[in-house]
């Protein structure tokens, strides 16, 4: 028997908001922050920037598989949870990630320049105000969040073929990589706790968890989808990092990052309204987010690949703040979860991943300073 055709272009409207979820977070995760990160620290680390990225893969892990479930399951929103936790904290962490996803979208339109010189010989400014034009149309379009889920599958298709061919071409030494994972000949605290911050930490780890529930799935009954597709969209993450890292040449992909300015605009935007919140006015709200974070960006003066590699360190002291409420929700708060038993065995890796946040922001904090002032 047919399904009838508002049930069919319903199922496929989800479909399509839940793989936009997954791509949102994976390019987010693996745009020009990323991007210039891993030129820079392959440049002074070598092959030893395997261990960091296999670290951040890691983590990248235990944290999304936590963060998807305990938003998904509970259908709130990360500071919705804290201010149920601890009134006021939702508000501060919501202030951190505003902040924190300000501070990246700067350097996310910065690298899109970076990306456009490179490849058209664009004036850097000129290419990063070409791309914030580029995300402002996109939710100023009528159906933008269709479009917005549209855009970032296609772009994040686009961005993993062209990475897989710039690795094969440039041809890495991959034997020496593989025994750098596991024997590194360098660990670099400032580099682990910045590649975290720029792939997992501030608003990139509530990017696709906010999308998939303001596209309507959430709920124990969903317990399945959410797990299903948050594992996706870390296998997504995971594959486009490695072959990242192997292409070095990774600047080349630049021209397609302009997902991640997208993907920091609408979950920074999603941390100051409510899911009341008119779709258009959170719109307008977002547009008015990327032309800040452009004018500021124009006006700065701060060296591109120096300011996304400061950002990717702050969010990364962010991580520990965050990722806390939502264990201590999956830990002592099964009210908000609706009843759901949360599994142990993600309650204890999450933990022991949130320690080791705490142990790498707190070890980077005097090289994060020294950043800055460089």
């Amino acid at each position: 028997m047919a399904l009838p055709e508002s049930t069919s272009q319903t199922s496929k409207a989800r479909r399509t908001a839940l793989l936009g979820a997954m791509f949102l977070m994976a390019t987010s995760a693996i745009g020009p922050g990323f991007i210039t990160q891993t030129t820079e620290f392959t440049v002074q680390i070598g092959a030893a920037f395997a261990f960091a990225i296999v670290v951040s893969i890691l983590v990248d892990i235990a944290v999304q598989l936590n963060v998807w479930r305990v938003i998904g399951v509970s259908g709130m929103r990360a500071q919705e949870l804290g201010n149920k936790v601890l009134p006021g904290i939702g508000w501060f962490l919501a202030a951190l990630v505003f902040i924190g996803g300000m501070i990246f979208n700067i350097g996310n339109i910065a690298g899109t320049g970076l990306g456009l010189n490179a490849m058209l010989g664009v004036d850097a400014k000129i290419g990063g105000a070409i791309s914030a034009v580029v995300a402002i149309l996109i939710f100023l379009s009528k159906k933008a969040g269709m479009a917005l889920d549209r855009i970032v599958v296609m772009l994040g298709a686009v961005m993993i073929l062209l990475m897989l061919y710039v690795a094969i071409v440039a041809a890495p030494p991959v034997g020496d990589a593989i025994r750098n994972v596991v024997l590194p000949e360098k660990i670099d605290f400032l580099i682990i706790t910045t590649l975290i911050g720029g792939t997992v930490g501030g608003y990139i780890t509530y990017a696709g968890a906010h999308r998939m529930i303001d596209s309507g799935t959430s709920g124990v009954e969903h317990v399945k989808s959410i797990s299903n597709i948050s594992t996706l969209a870390i296998i997504v993450t995971g594959v486009m990092r490695v072959l990242l890292f192997l292409a070095i040449l990774g600047v080349v992909a630049g021209g397609v990052a302009l997902t991640s300015v997208i993907g920091a605009a609408y979950t920074s935007v999603s941390f100051i309204t409510k899911r009341t919140t008119p779709e258009r006015t959170r719109n307008l709200i977002t547009v008015a987010f990327i032309v800040v974070c452009g004018i500021i960006y124009m006006f700065l003066g701060q060296a591109p690949a120096t300011l996304l590699i400061f950002a990717g360190a702050f969010n990364g002291l962010i991580l520990p703040v965050g990722f806390a409420v939502l264990l201590w929700v999956a830990w002592r708060r099964r009210d908000l979860l609706h009843g759901y038993n949360y599994p142990k065995v993600l309650l204890v890796i999450g933990a022991l991943t949130w320690l080791l946040s705490v142990y790498l922001g707190w070890n980077s904090i005097s090289g994060l300073a020294a950043l800055w002032n460089s």
